[in-house]
């Protein structure tokens, strides 16, 4: 059994030619508002988290990137290799930083 699966509607499904359905899969970007700047590494989002209040946060869990604020209770965490960054990353950025960064698609 080999495909894709697809989340539709509330419901995951697997695809498995996804050929001409491929086109419902789309990749996700995370957008920084201010600028207009597609976060493309950590660097960048590092940079841009800084400037909002975030700290890097150095627990003991080497897979994972941290970030926390000293003014609330939150913590990102983000898997350590970049290609694993998807989009329920990026919306636990964007609620934790409303009105900062938007999820599109690409």
């Amino acid at each position: 059994m080999s495909g894709v699966w697809v989340f539709k509607n509330g419901v995951y499904r697997l695809v498995e030619n996804p050929g001409d359905q491929h086109q419902s899969i789309r990749r996700k970007a995370l957008v920084h508002l201010p600028s207009g700047q597609i976060v493309n590494s950590y660097s960048i989002l590092e940079q841009i988290l800084k400037g909002l209040g975030w700290e890097r946060y150095y627990g003991g869990d080497s897979e994972l990137f941290q970030f926390h604020k000293h003014s609330s209770i939150d913590l990102i965490s983000l898997p350590r290799d970049f290609s694993r960054f998807n989009s329920v990353y990026m919306y636990d950025i964007v609620v934790k930083n409303p009105n900062v960064f938007h999820v599109r698609d690409v």
